[in-house]
């Protein structure tokens, strides 16, 4: 695979990853409930979620669903409710990262294994992926060339780039802690809720035509 091939992949799964998602603003939200380094095990769940989609898009997985009106249903409504979920968790939160309250719920909640397992789950579930990914990652892989070299170098890639932009997010949502008030904080989970909510509601309206 050429530099230039691969700068083209990096710049459009930039732009893709960055626009706010389900993924990122879990990551925004466990910034600024736990912190950026316990927030770092939603992003490695994240990231694995990557290569589970990447792996699909090499299989036929994503064609299977974009084929199957049953299995997209399957996927897309554990998606909706998992998201929902979520959302409404989030505007029950109380948006703060005191010592008692993280020792009780929170801490449950915000166990390394419940962080990886939330971001991963949000990932694998939600069908617009695998479709997304199916349709962007061949463009990129020579069909005169091995396909396996090429779709590994590819999720590694994308995995990378959706790491630094969880980053930024968690960063910015630990940051937010140390300026914003205990009020404050309750407006920014209901905020991540409030969206996540939305690209619930989203994703229930969505069809495999668009």
């Amino acid at each position: 695979m050429s530099v230039w091939t691969l700068l083209a992949f990096s710049a459009v799964a930039f732009i893709a990853i960055a626009t706010p998602g389900p993924t990122v603003l879990l990551a925004l939200a466990n910034g600024s409930r736990f912190g950026f380094r316990r927030a770092a095990w939603g992003m490695a769940g994240a990231a694995t979620s990557d290569f589970v989609l990447v792996g699909a898009a090499a299989i036929g997985l994503g064609a299977l669903l974009a084929a199957s009106e049953f299995w997209f249903a399957v996927v897309k409504w554990v998606g909706v409710a998992y998201l929902a979920w979520l959302g409404i968790q989030l505007l029950r939160s109380r948006g703060s990262l005191d010592p008692a309250a993280l020792a009780s719920t929170d801490q449950l909640r915000g166990s390394p294994r419940a962080l990886f397992g939330k971001s991963f789950f949000v990932a694998v579930t939600n069908p617009k992926g695998y479709l997304f990914v199916s349709a962007f990652l061949p463009q990129f892989v020579s069909a005169s060339g091995p396909q396996l070299p090429q779709y590994a170098v590819l999720a590694i890639l994308f995995a990378a780039i959706d790491v630094a932009v969880m980053a930024m997010y968690a960063g910015f949502g630990a940051q937010a802690v140390r300026v914003l008030t205990r009020g404050g904080l309750v407006w920014l989970d209901r905020a991540c809720g409030g969206a996540l909510l939305a690209l619930a509601g989203s994703l229930a309206f969505y069809r495999k035509a668009a």
